[in-house]
C-alpha cells in the first residue's frame, strides 16, 4: 500500500464521506467540537497563521437570525441541523503571529502591515483551515454540510464585524434519512497532475 492510513479511516475521511443534507436530532456537544479543533489546529498554514474563526450557532434566537440569510436551498437544513458553524477569516490574524511564530516575531510587521495583504492571506489560510475542520468533523464520526449559499454581507453584519470575513457555513451532525445526493464524478490523476 502507498498510504499508511488504515483503509477504513481513508473511507471515513474521504471515499465514503459525503456532504450531508439532512441530520438526525442527536446533539453535537461542545466537547466534540473542542476535540475536532484540538486535532485540526495542527494542519499547516503559511507562517503558522491561524486566521480561522468559528462561530457556533446553537440557540433558537441565533438560528432565527441566520435563517433569512441562507439561500432557499440551504435554509431548512440549516434550521434543523444539530449544530451550525459560521467559518470566518480574521483579517487581523497578524496580531497573534509573535505568539505563533516565536522564532520570527517580526513577521507581523515585515509581511502583514498592509490590510490588503492580510485579507488575501487570511482568506487563503482560513480556507485551508476550513478544509482541515471539515476533515476533523468526519474524523469525529459526524457529517459536515459545508455551504457558501448565503448572504455574506448579512452574515458579517449579523454575526461578525468588519475585521472578520465569512467563508462558509457548515451544518454538523449525524446524517439523517436520505442525507446524500448521488456522488458526482471527480477528475482523474492524469487530468490534474503533470510532471516537469
Amino acid at each position: 500500500m502507498s498510504l499508511h492510513l488504515d483503509p477504513a479511516a481513508q473511507d471515513l475521511l474521504f471515499r465514503e464521506a459525503r456532504t450531508a443534507n439532512t441530520f438526525t436530532d442527536e446533539p453535537v456537544s461542545d466537547e466534540q467540537v473542542r476535540a475536532i479543533y484540538e486535532l485540526v489546529k495542527y494542519g499547516p498554514t503559511a507562517f503558522n497563521q491561524s486566521p480561522l474563526r468559528i462561530v457556533l450557532v446553537r440557540s433558537d434566537e441565533a438560528r432565527a437570525r441566520l435563517a433569512p440569510l441562507m439561500s432557499d436551498g440551504n435554509r431548512d437544513k440549516t434550521v434543523t441541523a444539530p449544530l451550525v458553524a459560521i467559518l470566518a477569516a480574521d483579517n487581523e490574524f497578524h496580531e497573534e503571529l509573535p505568539r505563533l511564530l516565536p522564532h520570527f516575531p517580526q513577521a507581523k510587521d515585515a509581511f502583514f502591515s498592509e490590510r490588503s495583504v492580510r485579507e488575501q492571506n487570511a482568506s487563503m489560510n482560513a480556507a485551508l483551515q476550513a478544509g482541515y475542520f471539515i476533515t476533523g468533523i468526519r474524523a469525529a464520526g459526524l457529517a459536515a454540510g459545508p455551504m457558501t449559499g448565503f448572504d455574506f454581507a448579512g452574515v458579517q453584519k449579523e454575526f461578525l464585524d468588519d475585521d472578520h470575513t465569512p467563508l462558509m457555513i457548515i451544518n454538523i451532525g449525524k446524517p439523517g434519512e436520505d442525507a446524500w445526493f448521488p456522488r458526482n464524478p471527480r477528475l482523474d490523476f492524469d487530468d490534474v497532475v503533470t510532471t516537469v
